[in-house]
């Protein structure tokens, strides 16, 4: 018989090939973040071995918020999308309540670069529509906007990975999944293609939960949270899970948090996800035809 050892019971060892698969995960990542680093350094050379021009500059557009983890939130993802595009360069802007301020922002680059303007929004309200295009108009600055975040199947990647991690099944019985259901809350916009796009998000998402997701808001548009979780439960669905569908903690986040019957997940955030999102929004309105002598609004 095996003598007792309090440090490895206390303590067992992971399950045969636990540490195998953490390799091959941190692996995984580590070939990601190569390859990503070499494309964008073969991105700089020509055919011809010359050096190309310096692509735009990538202004990251977020909202702003008096909660300090948003600040941190989007400084982290900053940081992945340095990782994967080392030699691009990266700055960030706020539409309010934090610095920089886009305009700030945008006027430090005039005259010295272009720059593509991807806002960590995730539909296409009246910030994306009338005010970032706006700011963008400074003189002596040749400015795109991108598409907003939303809709987009890294977006439901992301909105997926934060329910497991909260706490949802991605297996579970026949009886478990007729009373399942999803709210996903967002901060709500009197914008019809804004309303548009989380419904096309929530559509998304129940194709890949195989369980109803309902949108709900935390303001400017019905339903709330609550009465989208009263209606589920209506229909016989009592295990309602909500999906936090915001790019950073906040206000509106915290709320709908406090108001979930069940389990609620962490905003989108710095997910890996997020951050190849943002390239990929970037990579779109960079290529894309000029239409525009100074900015541009390119569609999703």
């Amino acid at each position: 018989m095996t003598a007792p050892n309090p440090a490895r019971d206390a303590f067992p060892p992971p399950p045969r090939g636990a540490h195998l698969e953490g390799h091959l995960g941190s692996t995984a990542q580590l070939m990601d973040r190569i390859a990503g680093q070499l494309g964008s350094r073969l991105a700089l050379v020509a055919p011809d071995g010359t050096r190309r021009p310096a692509p735009p500059a990538l202004v990251l557009v977020a909202h702003g918020s008096r909660d300090p983890r948003a600040l941190a939130t989007v400084r982290t993802l900053i940081e992945r999308v340095r990782e994967l595009r080392p030699h691009l360069s990266v700055h960030l802007g706020h539409i309010e309540l934090n610095e920089p301020l886009l305009g700030d922002t945008l006027a430090s680059l005039a005259g010295r670069q272009d720059a593509v303007l991807v806002p960590l929004l995730l539909g296409r309200g009246y910030h994306v529509r009338r005010d970032i295009p706006e700011t963008a108009a400074v003189p002596g600055l040749h400015a795109r906007v991108a598409a907003p975040l939303g809709p987009h199947a890294l977006l439901v990647e992301t909105l997926h990975a934060r329910l497991v991690e909260a706490g949802w099944r991605t297996r579970m019985s026949d009886t478990a999944r007729r009373a399942s259901a999803v709210v996903l809350a967002s901060a709500g916009s009197r914008a019809p293609d804004s309303a548009a796009d989380t419904r096309r998000t929530a559509q998304l998402l129940a194709e890949r939960l195989g369980v109803p997701v309902v949108p709900a808001y935390a303001s400017a548009a019905a339903p709330t949270v609550p009465a989208a979780v009263r209606s589920l439960a209506a229909r016989g669905r009592h295990r309602i899970a909500v999906a936090s569908y915001f790019t950073a903690p906040g206000r509106f986040a915290t709320q709908v948090a406090e108001e979930a019957p069940w389990i609620c997940s962490d905003p989108l955030g710095d997910h890996p996800a997020m951050a190849r999102l943002v390239l990929h929004r970037y990579d779109q309105a960079a290529a894309a035809p000029e239409t525009a002598p100074e900015r541009t609004l390119i569609p999703a």
